[in-house]
């Protein structure tokens, strides 16, 4: 098979998945458990495939139908692709190993892996495609089956909360929809390619490059939940039931937000530098006070969920940077953080799968009771704050080296700030979670079922083995590869429309 025609199958399997679970899955949860888990394999298996064609170097172009771009819709695999299906996929099936025994306290599963297949699906789209406005419709099917999965308990605070997301998450479609719009009118093509040689040789799109930015600054921004776009994450994350809070912030904010935003403001606009320094900006505001809005929490997942606004933060600082470095330290905190921050919402389901609640202040002393969970959220603590050998700490290194290097000082600062503030906060919640005595009501407490501990081992493992994709041998193939797409810019255009020819 010719290796570009397997690139339509990292969304068409987890399509087929949610069609499938669907037709049969209604009158046996079972049939919808074994098809979902399938499909997100068969998905991780090709997103694997992906990563090892991407390490040659080569950048491949599938035309959808046989038709040539920039009539035709194209599917784009080079270094960032590879890197970002790798990253979604592996979480989706983490994710869904985990759901195998928590799920067993919901009805209608059915319905909950047809939701999780068509945002998986949505998320491979906007990876893969090459079209800007199919980017638009990809983001929307992630986009509207993770409003549902915010529902999926609904209690009335996941309502609530999942009709605030939609809201705000459908301003924000505007605001891409409307940019969009504006430069299909400019440039008479939806090919990324295409459109990035015609804003090149293009003289008078100042005005129009100005206005475009700032909707997509926006749109994308809300979809990261970048301050000050973010008012949607704090009650969405913890509403959700825990494997979808593992998803949204592991992977979904990076796929339609901080992806979207690096394709479009890298690959075709040229990365200006109004709109770096921007970025650095709100990378920084995010950092900041998103930790510190997370320490006075006592919510578990609600600290948890600021604590995502802090993390993609330095994301968003070290793309903003613009320098090689940056970037590859961005792009490693991108994955790291997708790592470390499912397993602490997977563990902070698991806590509450055992005990009922969420709140610190009523645990207390379940090391003892619970030792895996314990054990592999001390690592992913141990991981978000930064601290050595664990994978947060070398991406955040990159980042803060990346700011040293180009002499912005005080950027540098207050990445160095957020990471102690952010290990006091959860100094936290193993204080009061795990460690100290245990109370009476917990002394029938379980560990969570095997396929859950499974689950956040492996995340574990991920987190503490994270740091040796720095090694050379691993980093050019992989890294490397996917920091380069953005380094190059719209110099990386040229090679696009060469192989979509």
């Amino acid at each position: 098979m010719d290796n570009a025609a397997f690139m339509p199958l990292v969304v068409a399997l987890p399509l087929a998945g949610a069609f499938l679970a669907a037709l049969l899955g209604r009158k046996s949860a079972p049939v919808a458990q074994a098809l979902a888990l399938l499909s997100g394999l068969l998905a991780l298996v090709a997103s694997l495939w992906a990563a090892r064609i991407a390490a040659s170097g080569a950048v491949l172009v599938y035309r959808v139908g046989g038709w040539e771009a920039p009539f035709g819709i194209s599917m784009v695999l080079d270094g960032l692709t590879a890197f970002m299906l790798v990253t979604v996929n592996v979480v989706a099936f983490g994710v869904l190993l985990f759901c195998i025994d928590y799920l067993n306290r919901f009805t209608a599963k059915w319905n909950f892996y047809v939701l999780f297949l068509l945002m998986v699906a949505g998320m491979n789209g906007v990876i893969v495609t090459g079209d800007l406005f199919n980017l638009f419709v990809f983001l929307e099917v992630a986009a509207v089956a993770s409003y549902g999965l915010v529902a999926f308990g609904t209690e009335k605070h996941a309502l609530e909360a999942a009709f605030k997301y939609a809201v705000m998450g459908t301003i924000g479609s505007l605001f891409i929809l409307l940019g969009i719009a504006m430069l299909y009118a400019h440039t008479s093509t939806l090919n990324m390619a295409d459109m990035a040689r015609i804003l090149m040789m293009s003289s008078e799109t100042g005005p129009l490059m100005m206005l475009v930015s700032v909707l997509f600054l926006m749109g994308f921004g809300m979809k990261a939940a970048v301050v000050p776009f973010h008012a949607w994450l704090p009650d969405a994350h913890p509403s959700a039931p825990a494997p979808i809070s593992a998803m949204l912030s592991g992977v979904l904010i990076k796929a339609l937000g901080v992806y979207a935003l690096c394709r479009v403001f890298f690959n075709i606009f040229g990365a200006p530098q109004h709109v770096l320094s921007i970025l650095m900006i709100l990378g920084a505001l995010s950092m900041v006070l998103g930790v510190f809005l997370a320490i006075g929490q006592w919510d578990l997942k609600r600290l948890l969920a600021y604590h995502s606004i802090s993390q993609i933060g330095y994301v968003i600082l070290g793309i903003g940077l613009g320098t090689p470095l940056g970037i590859m330290g961005g792009l490693f905190h991108l994955l790291n953080h997708s790592f470390f921050k499912s397993l602490l919402f997977l563990d902070s389901g698991a806590v509450e799968y055992a005990t009922g609640t969420r709140d610190l202040r009523n645990m207390g002393g379940l090391r003892n009771k619970m030792p895996v969970t314990s054990a592999t959220t001390l690592i992913a603590s141990l991981s978000i704050a930064g601290i050595p050998p664990f994978n947060g700490f070398w991406s955040k290194l990159l980042i803060i080296l990346a700011a040293v290097q180009v002499e912005r000082y005080g950027y540098a600062f207050w990445a160095v700030l957020a990471s102690i503030l952010t290990l006091a906060s959860f100094m936290k919640v193993m204080r009061y979670a795990f460690f100290g005595s245990l109370r009476k009501q917990w002394a029938q407490v379980k560990e969570a079922p095997v396929f859950m501990q499974l689950s956040v081992s492996a995340f574990a493992c991920l987190c503490v083995l994270g740091g040796l994709l720095l090694l050379p041998d691993m980093r050019e193939p992989f890294l490397g590869l996917a920091s380069n797409v953005l380094v190059r810019g719209t110099e990386y255009v040229q090679i696009m429309m060469t192989e979509a020819r």
